[in-house]
Protein backbone atom coordinates (compact mmCIF):
# COMPACT_ATOMS: atom_id res chain seq x y z
CA UNK A 1 0.00 0.00 0.00
CA UNK A 2 1.15 3.50 -0.60
CA UNK A 3 0.10 6.94 -0.62
CA UNK A 4 -0.47 9.29 -3.68
CA UNK A 5 0.83 12.71 -4.42
CA UNK A 6 0.60 15.26 -7.01
CA UNK A 7 3.16 17.67 -6.80
CA UNK A 8 1.44 20.56 -8.70
CA UNK A 9 0.93 18.26 -11.94
CA UNK A 10 0.22 19.80 -15.16
CA UNK A 11 -1.09 18.76 -18.71
CA UNK A 12 -1.35 20.82 -21.26
CA UNK A 13 -1.88 18.60 -24.78
CA UNK A 14 -0.56 19.83 -28.14
CA UNK A 15 -1.85 22.72 -29.90
CA UNK A 16 -3.60 23.53 -26.68
CA UNK A 17 -2.89 27.06 -24.91
CA UNK A 18 -5.00 25.91 -21.75
CA UNK A 19 -3.72 23.47 -19.27
CA UNK A 20 -6.20 20.25 -19.30
CA UNK A 21 -4.77 19.93 -15.70
CA UNK A 22 -3.34 22.96 -13.93
CA UNK A 23 -0.93 22.55 -11.33
CA UNK A 24 -2.98 19.95 -9.36
CA UNK A 25 -1.74 19.46 -5.92
CA UNK A 26 -3.14 16.90 -3.63
CA UNK A 27 -1.81 14.60 -0.79
CA UNK A 28 -4.03 11.51 -0.77
CA UNK A 29 -3.12 9.10 2.68
CA UNK A 30 -1.97 5.56 2.34
CA UNK A 31 -5.39 3.68 2.32
CA UNK A 32 -7.58 6.90 1.25
CA UNK A 33 -10.52 6.79 -0.98
CA UNK A 34 -10.64 9.27 -2.81
CA UNK A 35 -12.93 10.93 -5.17
CA UNK A 36 -12.12 13.32 -8.12
CA UNK A 37 -15.43 15.09 -9.07
CA UNK A 38 -16.60 17.79 -11.82
CA UNK A 39 -18.22 18.21 -14.97
CA UNK A 40 -17.04 17.04 -18.14
CA UNK A 41 -14.04 18.58 -19.23
CA UNK A 42 -13.00 19.24 -15.91
CA UNK A 43 -9.65 17.53 -15.80
CA UNK A 44 -10.79 14.51 -13.69
CA UNK A 45 -10.26 11.79 -16.12
CA UNK A 46 -7.21 13.59 -17.47
CA UNK A 47 -5.69 13.42 -13.78
CA UNK A 48 -6.45 9.65 -13.15
CA UNK A 49 -4.97 9.22 -16.51
CA UNK A 50 -1.67 11.49 -15.61
CA UNK A 51 -1.37 8.79 -12.35
CA UNK A 52 -1.95 5.61 -14.42
CA UNK A 53 0.97 6.75 -17.00
CA UNK A 54 -1.71 7.14 -19.92
CA UNK A 55 -0.93 10.58 -20.23
CA UNK A 56 2.19 12.44 -20.39
CA UNK A 57 3.06 15.12 -17.15
CA UNK A 58 4.20 18.32 -18.61
CA UNK A 59 4.83 19.88 -15.19
CA UNK A 60 5.36 18.67 -11.77
CA UNK A 61 5.72 15.35 -10.20
CA UNK A 62 3.27 12.44 -9.64
CA UNK A 63 4.39 10.54 -6.64
CA UNK A 64 3.57 6.76 -5.29
CA UNK A 65 4.75 6.34 -1.94
CA UNK A 66 8.07 7.40 -1.93
CA UNK A 67 9.14 6.75 -5.84
CA UNK A 68 8.70 9.28 -8.66
CA UNK A 69 6.41 7.76 -11.10
CA UNK A 70 5.85 11.03 -13.32
CA UNK A 71 8.00 9.53 -16.40
CA UNK A 72 7.42 6.11 -15.62
CA UNK A 73 5.46 2.97 -17.99
CA UNK A 74 2.54 1.94 -16.28
CA UNK A 75 3.65 -1.21 -16.62
CA UNK A 76 5.98 -0.11 -13.66
CA UNK A 77 4.09 1.82 -11.50
CA UNK A 78 1.97 -0.61 -9.70
CA UNK A 79 -1.59 0.47 -9.94
CA UNK A 80 -4.55 -1.36 -11.17
CA UNK A 81 -7.47 0.29 -12.97
CA UNK A 82 -11.20 -0.11 -13.51
CA UNK A 83 -12.55 1.17 -16.63
CA UNK A 84 -16.09 2.34 -17.44
CA UNK A 85 -16.27 -0.11 -20.11
CA UNK A 86 -15.30 -3.37 -18.02
CA UNK A 87 -13.17 -4.51 -20.51
CA UNK A 88 -13.35 -7.93 -20.17
CA UNK A 89 -12.31 -10.63 -23.36
CA UNK A 90 -15.43 -12.12 -24.56
CA UNK A 91 -13.99 -15.43 -24.95
CA UNK A 92 -12.74 -16.14 -21.94
CA UNK A 93 -14.40 -17.39 -18.41
CA UNK A 94 -14.92 -15.24 -15.65
CA UNK A 95 -12.07 -16.91 -13.93
CA UNK A 96 -9.42 -16.61 -17.06
CA UNK A 97 -10.08 -12.67 -17.12
CA UNK A 98 -9.67 -12.21 -13.38
CA UNK A 99 -6.52 -14.39 -13.46
CA UNK A 100 -5.02 -12.90 -16.85
CA UNK A 101 -2.93 -10.51 -15.87
CA UNK A 102 -0.91 -12.80 -13.00
CA UNK A 103 -0.75 -15.22 -15.94
CA UNK A 104 0.83 -12.76 -18.17
CA UNK A 105 3.68 -12.24 -15.74
CA UNK A 106 4.76 -15.67 -15.03
CA UNK A 107 2.61 -16.91 -11.90
CA UNK A 108 2.04 -20.44 -11.54
CA UNK A 109 -1.80 -22.02 -12.32
CA UNK A 110 -1.83 -23.11 -8.66
CA UNK A 111 -1.20 -19.73 -7.24
CA UNK A 112 -3.53 -17.71 -9.75
CA UNK A 113 -6.43 -19.95 -8.78
CA UNK A 114 -6.08 -19.24 -5.14
CA UNK A 115 -5.71 -16.06 -5.75
CA UNK A 116 -8.98 -16.05 -8.62
CA UNK A 117 -10.83 -18.20 -5.57
CA UNK A 118 -10.17 -15.76 -2.84
CA UNK A 119 -10.85 -12.56 -5.05
CA UNK A 120 -14.36 -14.26 -6.08
CA UNK A 121 -15.68 -15.07 -3.04
CA UNK A 122 -15.14 -11.14 -1.92
CA UNK A 123 -16.91 -10.10 -4.67
CA UNK A 124 -19.46 -13.14 -4.69
CA UNK A 125 -18.87 -14.15 -7.89
CA UNK A 126 -17.82 -18.09 -7.08
CA UNK A 127 -20.71 -19.46 -8.71
CA UNK A 128 -19.97 -17.58 -11.72
CA UNK A 129 -16.11 -18.67 -12.34
CA UNK A 130 -16.55 -21.12 -15.18
CA UNK A 131 -19.14 -18.36 -17.13
CA UNK A 132 -18.16 -16.08 -19.68
CA UNK A 133 -19.13 -12.49 -19.52
CA UNK A 134 -21.82 -12.76 -22.08
CA UNK A 135 -23.72 -14.59 -19.47
CA UNK A 136 -23.39 -11.97 -16.62
CA UNK A 137 -25.50 -8.83 -15.92
CA UNK A 138 -23.95 -5.50 -16.17
CA UNK A 139 -23.20 -5.13 -12.13
CA UNK A 140 -21.37 -8.58 -12.41
CA UNK A 141 -19.78 -7.39 -15.53
CA UNK A 142 -18.22 -4.90 -13.08
CA UNK A 143 -17.61 -6.80 -10.56
CA UNK A 144 -15.24 -9.09 -12.31
CA UNK A 145 -13.76 -5.92 -13.63
CA UNK A 146 -13.08 -5.02 -10.02
CA UNK A 147 -11.71 -8.98 -8.81
CA UNK A 148 -9.33 -8.26 -12.14
CA UNK A 149 -7.67 -5.93 -10.32
CA UNK A 150 -8.09 -7.05 -6.72
CA UNK A 151 -5.91 -9.96 -7.62
CA UNK A 152 -2.62 -8.28 -8.91
CA UNK A 153 -2.50 -6.57 -5.30
CA UNK A 154 -1.44 -3.34 -6.78
CA UNK A 155 -0.53 -0.13 -4.25
CA UNK A 156 -3.21 1.62 -5.75
CA UNK A 157 -6.19 1.05 -7.29
CA UNK A 158 -7.95 3.70 -10.02
CA UNK A 159 -11.44 3.65 -11.09
CA UNK A 160 -12.80 5.86 -14.00
CA UNK A 161 -16.30 5.77 -13.92
CA UNK A 162 -17.50 2.61 -13.39
CA UNK A 163 -20.40 2.43 -13.01
CA UNK A 164 -22.06 4.74 -15.91
CA UNK A 165 -23.05 2.09 -17.41
CA UNK A 166 -25.16 0.79 -15.13
CA UNK A 167 -28.80 1.64 -14.41
CA UNK A 168 -29.72 3.73 -11.38
CA UNK A 169 -30.74 0.70 -8.63
CA UNK A 170 -27.83 -1.11 -9.24
CA UNK A 171 -25.07 2.39 -9.08
CA UNK A 172 -26.67 2.56 -5.67
CA UNK A 173 -26.16 -0.97 -4.71
CA UNK A 174 -22.54 -1.47 -6.45
CA UNK A 175 -21.29 1.81 -4.77
CA UNK A 176 -22.09 0.29 -1.41
CA UNK A 177 -19.90 -2.65 -2.28
CA UNK A 178 -16.96 -0.97 -3.66
CA UNK A 179 -16.78 1.25 -0.83
CA UNK A 180 -17.22 -1.62 1.42
CA UNK A 181 -14.62 -3.70 -0.25
CA UNK A 182 -11.84 -0.90 -0.28
CA UNK A 183 -12.52 -0.20 3.60
CA UNK A 184 -11.97 -4.02 3.76
CA UNK A 185 -9.11 -4.12 1.14
CA UNK A 186 -7.40 -0.91 2.40
CA UNK A 187 -6.03 -0.09 -0.60
CA UNK A 188 -5.13 3.55 -1.69
CA UNK A 189 -7.99 4.42 -4.17
CA UNK A 190 -8.71 7.46 -6.56
CA UNK A 191 -12.33 7.23 -8.24
CA UNK A 192 -13.36 9.41 -11.04
CA UNK A 193 -16.93 10.12 -11.34
CA UNK A 194 -19.11 13.30 -12.77
CA UNK A 195 -22.12 12.32 -10.15
CA UNK A 196 -21.91 14.16 -6.91
CA UNK A 197 -23.78 11.80 -5.32
CA UNK A 198 -21.15 9.44 -5.88
CA UNK A 199 -18.65 11.41 -4.33
CA UNK A 200 -20.61 12.21 -1.10
CA UNK A 201 -21.61 9.03 -0.60
CA UNK A 202 -17.81 6.80 -1.17
CA UNK A 203 -15.10 8.85 -0.47
CA UNK A 204 -13.05 9.38 2.72
CA UNK A 205 -12.49 12.98 0.62
CA UNK A 206 -13.47 14.46 -2.07
CA UNK A 207 -11.48 16.90 -4.75
CA UNK A 208 -13.71 18.67 -6.64
CA UNK A 209 -12.50 19.94 -9.65
CA UNK A 210 -13.37 22.85 -12.33
CA UNK A 211 -11.43 23.71 -15.84
CA UNK A 212 -8.62 21.83 -14.90
CA UNK A 213 -7.84 23.90 -11.73
CA UNK A 214 -8.72 22.23 -8.13
CA UNK A 215 -11.71 24.06 -6.31
CA UNK A 216 -11.83 22.59 -3.09
CA UNK A 217 -10.41 18.85 -1.25
CA UNK A 218 -12.09 18.35 2.06
CA UNK A 219 -14.54 15.25 3.80
CA UNK A 220 -18.21 14.66 2.04
CA UNK A 221 -19.56 16.34 5.25
CA UNK A 222 -16.98 19.88 5.59
CA UNK A 223 -17.58 20.08 1.73
CA UNK A 224 -21.78 20.45 1.81
CA UNK A 225 -21.24 22.44 5.30
CA UNK A 226 -18.25 25.09 3.76
CA UNK A 227 -18.15 25.10 0.42
CA UNK A 228 -15.26 27.00 -0.53
CA UNK A 229 -16.35 29.35 -3.39
CA UNK A 230 -19.58 29.83 -5.59
CA UNK A 231 -19.05 26.81 -7.81
CA UNK A 232 -18.11 23.95 -5.32
CA UNK A 233 -21.76 25.68 -3.96
CA UNK A 234 -23.91 25.19 -6.82
CA UNK A 235 -22.43 21.38 -7.90
CA UNK A 236 -21.82 19.56 -4.49
CA UNK A 237 -25.88 18.75 -2.87
CA UNK A 238 -28.45 17.13 -4.67
CA UNK A 239 -31.05 19.34 -5.56
CA UNK A 240 -28.44 22.49 -5.73
CA UNK A 241 -27.94 25.07 -2.82
CA UNK A 242 -30.28 28.48 -4.30
CA UNK A 243 -27.81 31.02 -4.82
CA UNK A 244 -29.39 34.55 -4.93
CA UNK A 245 -27.69 38.08 -4.93
CA UNK A 246 -29.62 39.94 -2.25
CA UNK A 247 -28.27 43.85 -1.68
CA UNK A 248 -27.03 44.11 1.72
CA UNK A 249 -28.28 46.19 4.68
CA UNK A 250 -28.14 47.69 8.06
CA UNK A 251 -28.10 44.39 10.34
CA UNK A 252 -27.52 42.11 7.28
CA UNK A 253 -29.14 41.21 4.02
CA UNK A 254 -32.38 42.00 2.31
CA UNK A 255 -34.18 38.86 1.27
CA UNK A 256 -37.63 39.34 0.29
CA UNK A 257 -39.80 41.30 2.75
CA UNK A 258 -37.21 40.23 5.68
CA UNK A 259 -33.72 41.37 6.68
CA UNK A 260 -31.50 38.46 7.20
CA UNK A 261 -29.02 38.54 9.51
CA UNK A 262 -25.64 37.24 8.32
CA UNK A 263 -22.17 37.16 9.59
CA UNK A 264 -20.83 40.88 10.65
CA UNK A 265 -17.31 39.75 9.06
CA UNK A 266 -18.85 38.64 5.90
CA UNK A 267 -20.25 42.08 5.49
CA UNK A 268 -17.35 43.82 6.30
CA UNK A 269 -14.92 41.32 3.69
CA UNK A 270 -17.75 42.35 0.81
CA UNK A 271 -17.62 46.61 2.13
CA UNK A 272 -13.68 45.63 1.90
CA UNK A 273 -14.30 44.98 -1.55
CA UNK A 274 -16.66 47.74 -2.28
CA UNK A 275 -19.67 45.48 -3.04
CA UNK A 276 -23.13 46.36 -2.19
CA UNK A 277 -24.39 42.93 -2.90
CA UNK A 278 -23.56 39.74 -1.50
CA UNK A 279 -24.19 36.14 -3.12
CA UNK A 280 -25.79 34.11 -0.23
CA UNK A 281 -26.52 30.42 -0.55
CA UNK A 282 -29.40 28.51 1.09
CA UNK A 283 -29.90 24.85 0.99
CA UNK A 284 -33.38 23.84 0.39
CA UNK A 285 -34.05 22.28 3.78
CA UNK A 286 -33.05 25.26 5.33
CA UNK A 287 -35.83 27.85 4.37
CA UNK A 288 -38.46 27.94 7.48
CA UNK A 289 -41.73 27.93 5.74
CA UNK A 290 -43.85 30.82 6.96
CA UNK A 291 -47.08 30.68 5.02
CA UNK A 292 -48.52 28.98 2.48
CA UNK A 293 -51.14 31.24 0.11
CA UNK A 294 -53.79 29.03 -1.03
CA UNK A 295 -51.47 25.67 -0.53
CA UNK A 296 -52.85 22.32 0.28
CA UNK A 297 -51.20 21.76 3.54
CA UNK A 298 -51.00 25.77 5.13
CA UNK A 299 -49.35 25.06 8.12
CA UNK A 300 -49.27 29.17 9.22
CA UNK A 301 -51.35 31.70 8.80
CA UNK A 302 -50.73 35.55 8.51
CA UNK A 303 -52.29 38.37 10.36
CA UNK A 304 -54.90 40.29 7.72
CA UNK A 305 -53.73 43.60 7.98
CA UNK A 306 -50.01 43.00 7.93
CA UNK A 307 -47.92 42.10 4.47
CA UNK A 308 -46.21 38.63 4.68
CA UNK A 309 -42.59 38.53 5.98
CA UNK A 310 -40.14 36.53 3.74
CA UNK A 311 -39.57 35.88 0.14
CA UNK A 312 -42.75 34.50 -1.79
CA UNK A 313 -42.18 31.58 -4.10
CA UNK A 314 -44.73 31.22 -7.40
CA UNK A 315 -45.21 27.32 -7.24
CA UNK A 316 -44.17 25.74 -10.59
CA UNK A 317 -43.87 22.07 -9.84
CA UNK A 318 -43.77 19.87 -6.36
CA UNK A 319 -42.19 16.76 -6.40
CA UNK A 320 -43.45 14.32 -3.40
CA UNK A 321 -40.89 11.62 -2.07
CA UNK A 322 -43.10 10.41 0.89
CA UNK A 323 -41.50 11.44 3.88
CA UNK A 324 -40.90 15.02 2.49
CA UNK A 325 -41.10 16.97 -0.67
CA UNK A 326 -39.44 19.40 -2.80
CA UNK A 327 -40.74 22.62 -4.12
CA UNK A 328 -39.71 23.89 -7.04
CA UNK A 329 -40.63 27.53 -7.68
CA UNK A 330 -39.35 31.27 -8.88
CA UNK A 331 -38.98 34.59 -6.55
CA UNK A 332 -38.57 38.32 -7.08
CA UNK A 333 -35.65 38.96 -5.66
CA UNK A 334 -35.10 42.49 -6.39
CA UNK A 335 -37.03 44.42 -9.21
CA UNK A 336 -38.22 43.03 -12.06
CA UNK A 337 -35.34 39.56 -11.51
CA UNK A 338 -37.18 36.23 -10.65
CA UNK A 339 -34.88 33.56 -9.35
CA UNK A 340 -35.53 29.83 -9.64
CA UNK A 341 -35.85 28.57 -5.77
CA UNK A 342 -35.79 24.77 -4.50
CA UNK A 343 -37.44 24.49 -1.14
CA UNK A 344 -37.70 21.26 0.86
CA UNK A 345 -41.17 21.03 2.98
CA UNK A 346 -42.44 18.22 5.09
CA UNK A 347 -44.07 15.39 3.37
CA UNK A 348 -47.85 16.51 4.94
CA UNK A 349 -47.43 19.96 4.06
CA UNK A 350 -47.10 19.87 0.18
CA UNK A 351 -48.63 23.05 -1.10
CA UNK A 352 -50.48 23.04 -4.71
CA UNK A 353 -49.18 23.72 -8.08
CA UNK A 354 -49.91 27.54 -8.98
CA UNK A 355 -50.26 28.45 -4.87
CA UNK A 356 -47.48 31.26 -3.29
CA UNK A 357 -45.42 29.74 -0.43
CA UNK A 358 -43.65 32.54 1.63
CA UNK A 359 -40.08 31.31 3.25
CA UNK A 360 -37.25 32.85 4.93
CA UNK A 361 -33.61 31.11 5.47
CA UNK A 362 -32.29 30.53 8.90
CA UNK A 363 -29.59 33.28 9.26
CA UNK A 364 -27.39 30.53 11.05
CA UNK A 365 -27.46 27.93 8.01
CA UNK A 366 -26.70 30.48 5.33
CA UNK A 367 -23.73 30.68 3.02
CA UNK A 368 -22.11 34.02 2.14
CA UNK A 369 -20.22 34.43 -1.20
CA UNK A 370 -18.15 37.50 -2.74
CA UNK A 371 -20.99 38.16 -5.98
CA UNK A 372 -17.58 39.62 -7.67
CA UNK A 373 -14.96 36.84 -6.94
CA UNK A 374 -17.00 33.84 -5.73
CA UNK A 375 -14.92 33.59 -2.36
CA UNK A 376 -16.36 32.20 0.94
CA UNK A 377 -16.77 34.59 3.21
CA UNK A 378 -18.74 33.44 5.62
CA UNK A 379 -18.01 31.35 8.35
CA UNK A 380 -20.86 29.33 8.84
Amino acid sequence: MASVTFDKATRLYPGGTKPAVDQLDIEIADGEFLVLVGPSGCGKSTSLRMLAGLEDVNGGAIRIGERDVTHLPPKDRDIAMVFQNYALYPHMSVADNMGFALKIAGVNKTDIRAKVEEAAKILDLTEYLDRKPKALSGGQRQRVAMGRAIVREPQVFLMDEPLSNLDAKLRVSTRTQIASLQRRLGITTVYVTHDQVEALTMGDRVAVLKDGLLQQVDTPRNMYDRPANLFVAGFIGSPAMNLVEVPITDGGVKFGNSVVRVSRDALAAAADRGDTTVTVGVRPEHFDVVEHGGGAGASLRKDDDSEAAGLAVSVNVVEELGADGYVYGSAKVGGDAHKDLVVRVGGRAIPEKGSVLHVVPRSDEMHVFSTSTGERLSDV
